[in-house]
């Protein structure tokens, strides 16, 4: 992020300390510093950059939300049906591919010595309609991390910093403040800074009391250490991380079933002990931790974070050509939310394996001979499941 200055009304803030203590910031006391500017100026820290030239190909990620079955034979919903379209996401991947080749992977790394920076962003899509109509801000925030950090653990990388883009019409000082804390307690959950951020006040842009979220991590590994696929071979097991719900995917297909199914964000989920506001807003799990661990232990060939595309397209991303999975439906217990979507919208499997997470947020690939002792050594810090393999041909299958 660099100096600017902006016209009409636009807010600058930034960080002065991170949010973890480091020798080089001696003082750990999270002070924030705001800078504002109305209609002229504003003053900003200035963050590290690069010139264009030192730039190489990254393995940039297009986010997968764009992804969806065309149609249903069964007249159920669909992803396309919500107004999220594969053609057109298609097209634009074609498009950017053949300006910046190597994208398809879930981070994009950039070499620096001995080690890569591994950069990620994304959003909250339109989870953030539902924390409007919930009054739900203080955890958004912690969606708008996860999406970020857990896109660049893929790669074996630890978070260093985040930044953010938070904006909006009318600046609610109280509102923004609830946003910002679930941002800071994301940061702490994946142990990296709040380095930065941009609150930029644009009247008339959003509707009154709406806002956007914008998220941005780096993140560094070594480049012996990088997790990137190659060694997969046929055999190979699929450890799942359990999610702790619909994530931040496939809301728009979300909000087309709840207004369909009669209920209210305010009514019990059917076959849960919860209303659907809080289950459909339960914030996003960042797996840093469990999955840098995880690591730890050796025989980790490869990381898919499972967020629009879901099991489909997710999965296949960090596969050799040639290889595709087979997944066991019944090894883990797929959430209650999923199964009142996909009854309530009357959506198919393969749309619903292909929008949603389906209770498995992270899919691990690891030699067989390192399963064991990853699936029994978490001593209960972190659940995992056997839930497939690797297998000769391309594509997802699935099998009892």
């Amino acid at each position: 992020m660099t100096s600017s200055f902006v016209a009409n009304t636009e807010l600058s803030r930034c960080f002065a300390a991170s949010m973890i203590s480091a020798p080089s910031k001696p003082n750990s006391t999270k002070t924030i510093l705001r800078n504002c500017a109305i209609n002229g100026s504003s003053s900003r820290i200035r963050s590290l950059s690069v010139a264009a030239h030192n730039l190489t190909p990254g393995r940039v990620r297009v986010s997968s939300r764009v992804l969806s079955l065309s149609g249903s034979s069964s007249g159920g919903l669909t992803y396309k049906d919500a107004g999220v379209d594969i053609d057109a996401g298609s097209e634009l991947v074609r498009r950017i591919t053949k300006m910046a080749p190597g994208i398809g992977g879930f981070g994009g790394l950039f070499p620096l010595g001995d080690s890569y920076l591994v950069a990620g962003t994304d959003g909250v899509g339109t989870k953030l309609k539902l924390a409007f109509e919930t009054g739900i801000h203080d955890t958004i925030g912690i969606d708008l991390v996860a999406m970020s950090v857990n896109d660049i653990v893929t790669s074996g990388a630890k978070p260093l910093f985040f930044l953010d883009y938070f904006a909006t019409s009318r600046l609610d000082v109280d509102l923004a403040e609830k946003v910002i804390k679930g941002i800071v307690d994301g940061c702490q959950q994946s142990d990296c800074a709040l380095l930065g951020g941009e609150t930029a006040e644009m009247p008339d842009f959003y509707a009154e009391g709406e806002y956007d979220l914008s998220g941005f991590a780096v993140g560094i590994v070594k480049k012996d250490s990088v997790i990137d696929g190659k060694n997969i071979v046929a055999g190979d097991v699929l450890i799942g991380l359990p999610s702790s719900g619909v994530h931040s995917n496939g809301f728009s297909l979300v909000r087309r079933v709840l207004a369909q199914s009669g209920l209210s964000l305010k009514d019990q989920l059917p076959g849960a002990n919860i209303t659907l506001g809080k289950a459909l807003m339960a914030p996003t799990v960042i797996y840093v931790k469990q999955v840098l661990d995880i690591i730890s232990k050796g025989g980790v060939k490869g990381i898919a974070h499972i967020t629009g595309g879901g099991f489909t397209d997710n999965i296949p991303r960090v596969f050799p050509k040639g290889l595709g999975a087979v997944i066991y439906k019944d090894s883990w217990e797929v959430p209650a939310v999923f199964k009142w979507i996909q009854q309530a919208g009357r959506i198919e499997d393969g749309e619903m394996r292909r929008t949603f997470n389906m209770g498995i947020g992270m899919v691990l690939v690891v030699s067989h001979e390192a399963s064991r002792k990853i699936l029994e050594g978490g001593h209960g810090a972190y659940t995992a499941y056997h839930i497939g393999e690797v297998v000769n041909g391309e594509g997802v299958s699935y099998s009892s």
